[in-house]
């Protein structure tokens, strides 16, 4: 009998000490090796509290970059003169009402210097009437000074302030798909320093751009796409990385999709803003004086004509007119390079610089004629 007690002692002994060591080895393996099946079994606390603790990070970003950067947007508005409406129904026959005369918020503004100079968008400054700059603290500023970026939706405005804290103004140059970024901006124009948040969804995007409280429309190449919510409203307003910096302005929102907004990248504000603060303007751009609309292919082969710009108006005393282009020319191609769909006549005046001569073939009655023109200097 103690023989046997002996051995069972032994063998309970043995197996105690496997499944000790079955267990410790495990536990080793997994802080080791980090096994996931075991977290089924056994979920790990810290796993939770690391989740929490990414939360509570991204939160703290938004917050922080909310607080230090918001006193550095602007609403802009403007006052339209005030008039009477005569109306008409026909229950109550003819009754007026006032418009205009009272301030409405129509777009957003960085601050980029000490002094006063502010970025907005041109679209939202467009109009000839009185504008005002309202800051986070809701003091009120009359804009003294507007100069408008005739190569992009870009606008310097100007009011009589000193001690203002500017943005600090990022680098768009190296923005990644995925990439974290923060809008602010008076959504709607209603809610002013709106903080909204998404991701950076497509860079390098064309898109015709527009803002419905102005009635402004531009074609916009290699703007930033992303989801966060930008409204009519925000334009103008800045675009931020999680470190606070701008890396675009906003500038536009899909008006048949969902989380779909673009902003202009901020080295081409950067450039813009290089070139007005050493001269006080902005850079000209080339100009030619003509209206028209592009003819493609499927309509050139259908009238039997070439493919071109359909020349619909000409300047008075543009180098168009001056070069001898006339209503009802098609343009086939410009210093060289055929005018096309793809190639537009835009496209190729925009590579050209105030100044310079330019051979143009043109299209007219059946004979084609070379003429020549010298570009002038476009600016607002």
């Amino acid at each position: 009998m103690k023989v046997l007690n002996l051995k069972k002692f032994v063998l309970g002994f043995a197996i105690g000490l496997l499944i000790l060591v079955a267990i410790t080895g495990g536990a080793i393996a997994d802080r080791l090796f980090g096994l996931k099946p075991l977290d089924l079994l056994i979920p790990r606390e810290g796993s939770a509290l690391r989740f929490d603790q990414r939360i509570l990070t991204e939160e703290s970003v938004v917050i922080d970059v909310a607080e230090r950067v918001s006193p550095s947007v602007v609403t802009v508005s403007v006052q339209t003169p005030k008039r009477r409406v005569l109306e008409f129904s026909p229950f109550g026959g003819f009754s007026s009402r006032v418009e205009g005369g009272t301030p409405q918020d129509i777009g957003t503004g960085f601050i980029v210097s000490e002094d006063g100079l502010i970025i907005t968008n041109k679209h939202v400054v467009s109009a000839d009437a009185t504008y005002k700059v309202v800051t986070k603290d809701g003091k009120e500023y009359e804009v003294t000074q507007i100069s408008r970026d005739p190569s992009n939706d870009i606008a310097v405005i100007k009011i009589n302030a000193s001690g203002l804290t500017p943005v600090e103004l990022g680098d768009s140059g190296n923005l990644k798909v995925g990439q974290f970024v923060i809008a602010i901006g008076t959504a709607l124009g209603e809610f002013r320093h709106t903080v909204t948040t998404g991701v950076i969804s497509g860079l390098g995007r064309g898109i015709t751009a527009g803002s419905a409280l102005e009635g402004y429309v531009e074609k916009l190449d290699d703007v930033i796409q992303t989801d966060a919510a930008i409204n009519p409203g925000n334009s103008g307003g800045p675009l931020l990385n999680s470190a606070g910096q701008v890396i675009g302005v906003n500038v536009a929102v899909a008006s048949d999709a969902q989380n779909v907004g673009f902003a202009l990248p901020i080295n081409v504000v950067k450039e813009a803003l290089d070139q007005f603060k050493t001269t006080g303007k902005f850079a000209s751009k080339p100009y030619l004086g003509v209206e028209y609309q592009m003819i493609s292919k499927d309509t050139a082969i259908l009238n039997n004509v070439p493919q071109g710009a359909y020349v619909v108006n000409v300047v008075e005393g543009s180098p168009a007119a001056s070069a001898g282009i006339q209503p009802e020319d098609i343009i086939t191609k410009m210093a060289g390079e055929e005018l096309n769909e793809d190639n537009t006549l835009a496209d190729v005046i925009v590579k050209k610089q105030p100044g310079e001569k330019v051979d143009l073939e043109i299209w007219r009655d059946g004979q084609t004629l070379t003429l020549s023109a010298t570009l002038s200097e476009f600016s607002e």
